[in-house]
This record gives C-alpha cells, structure tokens and sequence, in this order.
C-alpha cells in the first residue's frame, strides 16, 4: 500500500473515528441512565467495552493479514457504525451490552490497523512523522468531539449525537474505500530485471542520511514483546486513572466547575493535535525513538505533579498543553519503534497483542485506584499515577540499554 498517497485518507478515518468516541464519551451514562437501568447494569455495560478492547486486539491483526489494510479498515468502520446506530435505536440492556463489546472490539481493531499499516508501508526514515499524522488527526477528534455533542444534547435528544456519529463512521468507511492498494508485482523476467537494475541504480543515488537503517538487538523477540508490552501496559494505565479520576479530583480538591474541567481535556487534544506531527518528524531524525518516549512519559508525569501542586487554572491548563505534547512523543515513536525493530511477517500480530494487554490496564488501574481513594484520598490516586509513570520510564530505560545498531550507528 503506498502510503503517502493514503496518508490524507488515513488521517480523515482517524479524524472521524476519535471524534466519534469523543462525542458519545460524556453522553454514554446520561443516555444509559434514561432508560431506567440500575446501577450495577450500567457498570457492566460500561466494562463491556474495555473487554471488546482486551480481546480485540489478535482478531484484528488476523483480519489485517486475511484482508490487507483496506479492506480490514472498511470491516473495522462499518462495525462501528452498526455499533452506533444501534445505540441509537436500541433499549434493551442485552443489545446494549452486546453493541459495547462490539464497541470495543472495533475500537481496538482500528488501533492495530491503522498503527500496522504505517508499520508496514513507512520504514525507519518516516515511521514517526506518519505516526504523528496519526496522533495529530485523533487529536482534532478528541478537541471537536465533545464540543459538538454538548451542544447537540441541549438542543435535540440524546439519541441525536449516537445518529452524527454513525454518520461519521459512514463518511470513514467512504474514505477508506478511496485508499489506493499497491499493484501486483511484474511477472515477467524483463521486468523484474530491469526493476532491479531500477533499484540499484536508485540506491546507488541515495543520500548518506537516507539509507535504511537495520537495527539489531540482544533482546529475542519475546522478551521483545513483553517489553513493549509491559511499557504499554503501563502507559494506559496511567491513562485510565487520569480519564477516570481527574474530573473527581477538579472537582472535590481544586474546586473546579465542569466547564473548566472539560477545557483542561480540550487545552490537552489541541496540544497534541499541534505537537505529533514536529515530535514524529523529531522522532525520525533523531534515531532515539525510545529516548523520545522516555521524554513523553517524563512530560506526562510533569502535567500530573502540575495539578498535584496548584488548583491555578492557568498553571493547571500550562501542565496540560505539557502533557498534550508527552503524549504525541510516547504514540509517534513508540509505535514507530516496533515498526523498526519488528519483522514485517509479526509486526501486526505484536501490535495486536501489545494493543491487547494495554487494555487490561485500562480495566485494572482504575479499581486499584478507587481501592486507594477509598483507604487513602484523591491525592493518593494520583500519587498511584505517578508510580505509574516512573515505572514505564524505568522499563523504557532498560529496553534501550540492550537496544545496539552496527557500530558507529546511533540508537533508534
């Protein structure tokens, strides 16, 4: 798949999607709670989804390889919208659920796809410029989405922005039908010949700078994947804490109205939108991309202790155009780092099982955290988060530090 020419349509589907997420993410519980649902239904419809996520993963990297990218994007997109839709129609608590799990698998799916094809089609000189293409377009998603549907809910029924967002999912699933696949290769000895002499002559005009860089590690590839995998692990984590519990934490320590909550999550996702395309560029020249995530992590780290120490909205709005861009350093380079390192043969199903154990964290740091709010306080959850943090950074560190190249050749 050329992936240049299908970057913008990439980027339009990752546009439409987040925002989609982001449009039903604060009108989910308002919406589940009209029909009269109790409490523990509602939280099991709700962890539906994070399932979905847990499980999707390797399905979606099988898909990919079945498929191919295009047409796995097109299945991926319209089970989103078959999901949306039938919230939107939908009252029975079974549906409800079944479409959750749905929900998350699609979800997830989306992830390894996407995250795969640039994987597969960039290599070591563009993987982190593409990736933040990428990080860029879902940001924009996350900035519009809840704008719009919290102007929709006060003017229409709930059920309205479950509608816009099937629409969106519809409008992605046309993009990726106008995705340009790579043609099939020459059979014929004339042409593959004078291909070859094509790329020879080609290498040989190469810039010093642009040629592949083939990297070599002491790391075998299982001890590979769990790395990746515990990183990951832990980044969402602290991801899921931070979603879950910085709204409670504006609220009952800072003092916060809701609508200076919501903006510090817009200040976040313009940051981010602004940011992923210069740290992906940054992180192709630099040829350190696990130093780049140790940096995003580290900023990450900075926006919690910032509102851990000060209720300013100012500084509080300052920590999160901090962590907008640690985040946009983590995604680009981190995703590009496994395309560079992972043969093209696994690189999909080790994305799908990376993107899979994540989810457990999604699942498991929030309980933790309510088990610490409970003993402890607020605070002591973000203190939690903070431990979180340190530890990705702590396993990023040591998985550089059996990272090597050919000598002479600086680390990536």
């Amino acid at each position: 798949m050329d992936i240049r020419r299908n970057l913008p349509l990439l980027m339009t589907i990752c546009f439409l999607s987040q925002m989609g997420g982001f449009m039903i993410l604060p009108l989910f519980p308002l919406y589940i709670e009209e029909f009269g649902l109790s409490g523990w239904m509602m939280g099991v419809i709700f962890a539906l989804f994070y399932v979905g996520k847990v499980i999707g993963g390797i399905p979606a990297a099988a898909v990919y390889k079945k498929l191919g990218g295009k047409r796995a994007l097109i299945f991926m997109l319209v089970l989103l919208a078959v999901c949306m839709g039938g919230f939107a129609v939908s009252s029975a608590a079974e549906l409800f659920g079944l479409l959750r799990l749905l929900q998350g698998l699609a979800s997830t799916g989306l992830t390894v796809v996407v995250r795969s094809i640039i994987g597969d089609g960039g290599n070591v000189d563009n993987r982190g410029l593409y990736n933040g293409y990428i990080s860029s377009s879902e940001g924009g998603g996350m900035v519009l989405g809840p704008v719009i549907s919290g102007w929709l809910a006060l003017h229409w029924p709930l059920s309205v922005p479950f509608l816009l967002v099937t629409l969106c999912c519809l409008m992605a699933v046309v993009a990726a039908m106008g995705m340009k696949t790579a043609a099939p290769p020459l059979l014929s000895t004339t042409s593959d010949a004078l291909h070859t002499q094509g790329t020879d002559i080609s290498q040989s005009n190469q810039a010093p700078d642009s040629i592949t860089i083939n990297p070599t590690t002491e790391l075998t590839q299982r001890q590979q994947l769990l790395g990746y995998g515990t990183v990951h692990f832990l980044e969402m984590s602290a991801y899921a804490v931070f979603l879950t519990y910085f709204a409670l934490y504006a609220a009952h320590i800072m003092h916060w109205d809701s609508f200076a909550t919501s903006l510090a999550f817009t200040v976040s996702g313009i940051s981010t939108l602004a940011a992923a395309p210069f740290v992906g560029y940054l992180s192709d020249r630099m040829g350190d991309r696990l130093l780049l995530c140790m940096l995003g992590m580290f900023l990450i780290g900075i926006e919690v202790a910032v509102f851990l120490s000060t209720s300013s909205h100012l500084w509080v709005y300052v920590g999160m155009l901090i962590g907008g861009v640690g985040g946009a350093c983590y995604m680009d380079s981190f995703f590009a780092h496994i395309g560079d390192h992972i043969p093209d043969e696994s690189r999909s199903s080790v994305i799908g099982n990376i993107v899979s154990a994540a989810e457990i964290g999604s699942i498991v740091s929030p309980l933790v955290a309510a088990l610490l709010m409970e003993v402890g306080s607020l605070y002591s959850v973000f203190v939690f988060n903070l431990v979180l943090i340190a530890a990705a950074i702590g396993v990023q560190g040591m998985m550089r530090s059996r990272y090597r190249l050919k000598e002479g050749e600086p680390f990536v």
